[in-house]
């Protein structure tokens, strides 16, 4: 009876070795040869946080070439609580008439701005503006403006231009240069003053 016993025991204690070591080699054999990258790339998809900011066209580009017609569509968005008529009143927002190129927080028939705004300093440059209706919160911390804001720049711009027609009329920014005519032209300014920098000697010779 002993020794049947102590053929069972060693034989369960043979098979507790083997399973522990074969676990041991397996999860060895993963660990050294798990693929660097988890996962299959899908084409045409970029990684989360692989690419941000704005990559298109510059604000001035963007307001040199503003279809006015779609920034009055993208008012409705703010018909809610602004007039833009001449002398329309306050409501919930200022009246916009003749906002572009006013000061900031100030006059607007006595509309009561937070301290934010009316404290901000500066005017409602085109520039201002776009910073305004991207983000309001972002632009003067502690506003009233509910508004979250609009994040497509071609609407900000059309808007922003349609605005500007309202009692305000500001000539618009010329359109940024193309980064390749831009070069073309430092180019071709670095020919000219290389060509300059070689006739001087010649002069100076032939007046010799």
């Amino acid at each position: 009876m002993g020794d049947r016993f102590n053929t069972v025991a060693g034989w369960a204690l043979f098979a507790g070795i083997i399973a522990l070591g074969g676990a041991i080699v397996s999860s060895k054999i993963f660990h050294d040869e798990r693929p660097e990258k988890m996962g299959y790339a899908i084409e045409g998809v970029e990684a989360e946080g692989a690419a941000g900011g704005d990559t298109g066209p510059g604000l001035n580009t963007l307001l040199a070439t503003a279809d006015v017609a779609a920034g009055e569509k993208v008012f409705a968005k703010c018909a809610a609580c602004h007039t833009v008529n001449s002398g329309g009143a306050n409501g919930i927002g200022p009246n916009l008439f003749g906002t572009v190129g006013e000061e900031i927080g100030k006059g607007k028939g006595g509309f009561a701005f937070s301290p934010a705004l009316s404290g901000k300093g500066g005017s409602w440059s085109f520039e201002n503006l776009d910073h305004w209706l991207k983000s309001p919160r972002e632009f003067a911390a502690g506003t009233k403006m509910t508004f979250a804001g609009l994040g497509n720049p071609a609407d900000r711009a059309n808007l922003i231009a349609w605005l500007n027609t309202q009692g305000s009329n500001l000539p618009l920014p010329a359109a940024d240069a193309a980064p390749a005519a831009a070069a073309e032209g430092a180019n071709t300014a670095e020919a000219g003053n290389a060509a300059n920098a070689a006739e001087a000697p010649a002069e100076n010779a032939a007046a010799k």
